[in-house]
């Protein structure tokens, strides 16, 4: 095999590895943008409530799932409503006895829009890449069924394998 046809082999393979994979690619640039943010989730005092689309997007970006486990309930109190101290050992809490300045925590804004811009030129290069790999393919159908491919078959695997099956698909007879 000359030189010539292994390159041309090998830019093919990148190709449709390339546009394969590339609604995943975009999937996972946007959502960890929009994570890198917070926006998927409330933070302790405030009134934001994100949107059920961001939250579920965010379980299936860090957890490979749309199922989203129902929260743990806060432990009651175990003070008594008569103020009496509760039964049982005391838990010892440790004392500092130099009081630690107060230090600012680190300014992470910085890294955070440098995530950002890194998810915003992944998802760029991306799209960039689906339009080579459209416009210098000879076979444009072969270029639409990777691409479909790509969506089509992480949907299946999700699916197939994250939702329980109903009793009623199990029966065989």
């Amino acid at each position: 095999m000359t030189s010539a046809a292994s390159f041309k082999s090998v830019r093919l393979i990148h190709r449709y590895i390339g546009l394969f994979f590339s609604p995943t690619i975009l999937f996972f640039a946007i959502t960890g943008g929009l994570q890198m943010f917070g926006l998927h989730e409330s933070a302790r005092g405030s009134s934001y409530v994100p949107p059920n689309i961001l939250v579920h997007l965010s379980q299936l970006h860090k957890k490979g799932t749309l199922y989203i486990p129902p929260r743990k309930v806060a432990p009651p109190n175990s003070a008594k409503s008569d103020g009496a101290k509760p039964d049982g050992p005391k838990l010892e809490t440790p004392k500092l006895t130099q009081a630690s300045p107060a230090t600012p925590p680190p300014n992470s804004l910085p890294m955070k829009i440098f995530f950002a811009a890194t998810a915003l030129a992944l998802a760029v290069s991306t799209c960039t890449g689906i339009t080579m790999g459209w416009k210098y393919a000879r076979r444009k159908s072969i270029v639409m069924l990777t691409l479909a491919a790509g969506v089509v078959v992480p949907a299946i695997l999700l699916f197939v394998w994250t939702f329980p099956i109903r009793p009623s698909l199990r029966e065989t007879g």
